[in-house]
């Protein structure tokens, strides 16, 4: 896809917990674009990992289940193989299992062009790890979300505890923390700012002030919400 003719794409990129699910969605909503929860299909091949017995250290198989994930992203359903799992891939176990995954370069290279794919008219809001450095290069507007540890774990814990899940910030802080430093020192597609991309520290905002600042950024490059 020639970069000059592409649908137009922001990347939100950041650590767990940061709210870059939410930001995107209000984002894409603004606009009018699709959304693209790039963590989401790790999680989902962590899951059906877990579900077909498959070898969680053995790389080769993890890519492989990921080439064969039979996904669809419905509204608020995420489905595989027609089951509804937004759920159960939103469970701290699961996303664990994602982030350690998500180091295998064999399944980052198998999910590469599901991502890209998802690029088109009239654009699309891609939130993740590596959007704005690897899957989405030449993006016009690449944010990185940032927000301090402690208020990431107690974001999360509350999150958690709306769904129904028991959470335990002590320890959803300490595995924020090594899943952060897990994430920062892969080396493949380790998580990064782009050089181009705009620092948002959100500790401190509410998501509608994070979703206007993001927005702000979108309409000082020429662009309107629709």
């Amino acid at each position: 896809m020639s970069a000059s003719f592409a649908p137009p794409v922001i990347t939100i990129d950041g650590p767990t917990a940061s709210g870059k699910g939410t930001i995107a969605h209000r984002v894409a909503s603004a606009l009018g674009w699709d959304v693209l929860d790039s963590g989401a299909l790790y999680r989902l091949t962590a899951l059906a990992v877990r579900q077909l017995g498959v070898d969680a250290d053995d790389e080769l198989a993890v890519a492989q289940v990921a080439a064969e994930l039979d996904v669809a992203f419905q509204g608020d359903l995420v489905l595989l193989s027609d089951v509804d799992v937004a759920a159960l891939i939103r469970q701290e176990e699961i996303g664990n299992l994602a982030s350690k995954v998500a180091a295998y370069p064999p399944l980052r290279h198998a999910l590469l062009e599901r991502q890209r794919a998802f690029r088109r008219l009239p654009g699309l809001v891609a939130d993740g790890r590596d959007m704005g450095t690897v899957v989405f290069p030449d993006a016009p507007l690449k944010i990185f979300l940032v927000a301090d540890v402690q208020a990431r774990a107690e974001r999360r814990c509350k999150q958690l505890k709306e769904k129904g899940f028991s959470a335990n910030l002590p320890g959803l802080l300490e595995d924020m923390r090594l899943r952060d430093e897990r994430d920062r020192s892969r080396a493949s597609a380790p998580l990064v700012a782009a050089p181009d991309a705009h620092i948002i520290d959100s500790s401190s905002l509410s998501i509608d002030e994070t979703v206007n600042v993001v927005l702000d950024h979108w309409s000082s490059l020429g662009f309107r919400a629709k």
